[in-house]
């Protein structure tokens, strides 16, 4: 009986061919830098996918919609179980995806870490902390946290600046936005925050301090001090989650604002836990950080952008404003009356079409913080085209990017708020409207 023959063709390009008598073809293969020892066969991953999914759908969380007259819960609860399929299977690996997962190239196929957050923070909402955890090793490793000290160093700061667009070994991809992003600093104090809150015990503490420490080091340094006003500014030299913004230009979104106030408030935290005194460098931008800025009764996007709501170019893309009271909790530094105007500017007047698939899980978190129930569903299921999802589950955005997995993530994170809800929230099930019905298990609170 004739084997199956491996061929070279083209460079990076290898032929297959089964026997002329075979009636099945297959194979096992591994893409590594370096030769490595034997692969599992077909068989054998077929017997551990079957054995892994099992255990998947038994562990974690679970949303049941059943019963509610409103036709939507059917989408929305489709959405939900495709949603933790599609992410347990392209963004549970051991390091932070990118965003079309693993079927096909986007961004020449590097991970954007700002994108972390919307890949795997739901995990934890959902009971499955270790699917998290996995991807932080990533961080640990001396080549990526060396690249990224070496960052810190160039510039001038103190710690670590995690990269934006990074290959796997933590070399940064050229990007005339990515030098300019900061809001993927706070996440790794994030993560580690929620693997304390599901196991919160001095292992934890041990495994993540180092990093904790060295986040926020950058971010105590990165702040520049305005001594004609007596306060910390963020910029210029930033472009914030809503990249319409010239970074020369630039200073104090309001969303990074509180981003940066939670991560070193957290980061503070974390140091007291283990019996250590607070960082005196963390508690004078803590308390000299800016205010948010706002005008006319509504929170601006940034400071240095008074227009805003008038420029129709900055009705665009992410209203990541939304996100300094949805992804962010209350930290102090919001007004809930002000967020709330903010949020109704938003939902009327903003470029829905121009947008990304997880505006819609941050505009939902909040309506949900800002106690707009109804607002929150309406924003999961909103007849947009970047909220698109196929039969298969996946967030569609456009023919380049027919796959998107930060959609699924967000919708997952926003559905665990809406029924778990968040520290010191004032009702159970704060996201869910009145006439719907909700069943769930295994959910857990967001800060």
């Amino acid at each position: 009986m004739q084997s199956p023959v491996l061929t070279a063709g083209q460079p990076h390009e290898y032929l297959l061919t089964p026997g002329k008598n075979d009636k099945t073809l297959t194979f096992s293969c591994r893409f590594s830098p370096r030769p490595r020892g034997n692969m599992p066969t077909f068989a054998e991953t077929q017997k551990n996918s079957r054995q892994q999914w099992e255990a998947f759908w038994k562990s974690g969380g679970a949303v049941d919609f059943g019963g509610t007259p409103d036709p939507r819960a059917k989408e929305l609860e489709r959405r939900v179980v495709l949603s933790q399929y599609l992410t347990k299977l392209q963004g549970a690996g051991s390091q932070p995806p990118q965003e079309t997962g693993l079927v096909l190239n986007s961004w020449y196929g590097r991970p954007h870490l700002e994108m972390h957050w919307w890949h795997s923070a739901h995990f934890a909402l959902w009971g499955r902390t270790p699917l998290l955890e996995k991807s932080l090793t990533w961080y640990a490793r001396p080549d990526v946290r060396a690249e990224a000290r070496k960052i810190a160093q160039r510039q001038g700061y103190d710690g670590v600046r995690w990269q934006k667009m990074t290959d796997p070994w933590g070399q940064e991809g050229p990007s005339s936005v990515g030098a300019f992003l900061i809001w993927q600093q706070p996440h790794f104090i994030y993560f580690a925050e929620q693997a304390y809150r599901a196991h919160p015990d001095a292992a934890t503490l041990q495994l993540y301090q180092d990093r904790v420490a060295a986040t926020a080091d950058f971010m105590a340094s990165f702040p520049f001090y305005e001594k004609d006003k007596g306060r910390y500014i963020l910029g210029p030299g930033v472009i914030p989650a809503q990249e319409r913004f010239k970074a020369e230009q630039t200073f104090n979104p309001t969303f990074e604002l509180v981003y940066w106030h939670w991560a070193l408030s957290t980061a503070q935290q974390w140091r007291v836990r283990q019996g250590q005194p607070r960082s005196p460098k963390y508690d004078d931008v803590l308390a000299k950080l800016s205010k948010l800025p706002q005008e006319g009764g509504v929170y601006l996007a940034t400071e240095s952008a008074p227009d805003s709501y008038t420029n129709p170019e900055f009705k665009t893309d992410h209203p990541s404003v939304l996100g300094a009271l949805g992804i962010m909790p209350a930290t102090g530094q919001q007004d809930a009356a002000t967020m709330r105007r903010t949020f109704d500017l938003v939902w009327k007047d903003w470029s829905w079409d121009k947008t990304w698939g997880w505006d819609f899980p941050m505009t939902s978190m909040t309506a949900n913080r800002t106690g707009l129930p109804d607002k929150a569903v309406d924003a999961l299921l909103m007849p947009v085209r970047t909220n698109t999802y196929l039969p298969s589950g996946h967030n569609y955005q456009e023919g380049r990017l027919p796959i998107y997995l930060p959609g699924n993530g967000g919708l997952l994170a926003a559905v665990a708020l809406m029924c778990a809800g968040y520290d010191g929230a004032p009702t159970a099930n704060p996201g869910i409207p009145k006439g719907w019905t909700v069943k769930w298990e295994g959910l857990s609170k967001m800060p």
